[in-house]
């Protein structure tokens, strides 16, 4: 659910959930609405609430434990604090709504291509739920490799971004900046694993997968040691089965370019799965270079 606002050529929106009548009452003291008004910004400890505004911090905790129960609110992390294991507390979405009546049908306002159930587990009501990995421009790992991978993934960011209507926070980091808490999120990962150190993590869980400085596919056997060769593999993230994680990479970085472009001119090509396979959402792509300027500008698909 959304609440969308107009105003002349701007469209502005948030994503809302519905608020029962029964709750309305946890929103009558002028305290509970400080205290939402401090979550909506970011993540808070009660202790620090009442530290802002001003007040004792049992009362915050009255409110705390009535909007939680009232699902406004709920836990998002927890940190331990002077030997104890404290709870931070953010909005459950940024907008609430009361409907009065029943929904009623109108026209559509908007609708994904069919193809767009793909991208489901990352992309969920219009709203961005991943994390897009790239990896570090600055040498890290054993290799000291350096990233050019990562201004690739600003077209696929805007590819993604003709699906979204709401993106609430930051989405991306660079490699070195994921901590194992990150792990378990849906991810999309840009850049094999001597620049992306997050798709080395997960490397030998996928179905086509870097392998001595090749590709190897685990369907076919078959081996891509070309430098234009790159994947696009869609799985389950082994460390939460809940999630999934979505790696768009090459060998080099010719061949990432290349899982791009698959990525932006054929991905209805790629939603049919893998050719040998069709349950298997995993495809290797060569990096083609139509016009002779030395450019990899379309692909094959090599499966």
């Amino acid at each position: 659910m959304f609440v969308i606002e107009k105003d002349k050529e701007e469209i502005y929106s948030l994503p809302a959930a519905e608020l029962k009548f029964n709750s309305l009452r946890h929103l009558g003291s002028e305290l509970a609405q400080k205290i939402i008004k401090s979550v909506s910004e970011e993540a808070k400890y009660p202790a620090d609430i009442a530290k802002e505004l001003k007040v004792h911090e049992q009362k915050v905790y009255y409110h705390i434990r009535n909007l939680e129960k009232a699902k406004i609110i709920k836990v998002v992390k927890k940190e331990t604090k002077q030997g104890a294991l404290a709870n931070y507390y953010a909005l459950t979405e940024p907008a609430f709504v009361v409907k009065f009546k029943e929904l009623q049908a109108t026209q559509k306002i908007s609708q994904f291509k069919n193809e767009s159930t793909y991208l489901e587990p990352f992309i969920i009501n219009g709203k961005l739920d991943a994390l897009i990995v790239v990896g570090s421009p600055d040498p890290h790992g054993p290799d000291k490799a350096r990233s050019r991978d990562g201004y690739y993934g600003i077209d696929l960011a805007l590819f993604f971004g003709t699906f979204l209507n709401y993106v609430p926070q930051f989405n991306v980091k660079l490699d070195t900046e994921i901590r194992d808490s990150d792990l378990g999120q849906n991810l999309i990962l840009i850049g094999g694993p001597i620049t992306n150190k997050v798709v080395e993590k997960f490397n030998d869980k996928i179905p086509i997968r870097f392998d001595n400085g090749t590709i190897r596919s685990t369907i076919t056997n078959e081996i891509y040691p070309q430098d234009e060769c790159g994947i696009i593999a869609k799985t389950k993230n082994p460390l939460n089965k809940d999630k999934s994680i979505l790696v768009v990479a090459g060998k080099r970085f010719a061949g990432t370019r290349a899982a791009i472009i698959a990525f932006l001119k054929h991905f209805k090509k790629i939603t049919n799965g893998n050719v040998h396979n069709s349950s298997i959402k995993a495809n290797v792509v060569e990096g083609i270079d139509l016009d002779s300027d030395g450019i990899v500008d379309d692909v094959e698909f090599r499966e």
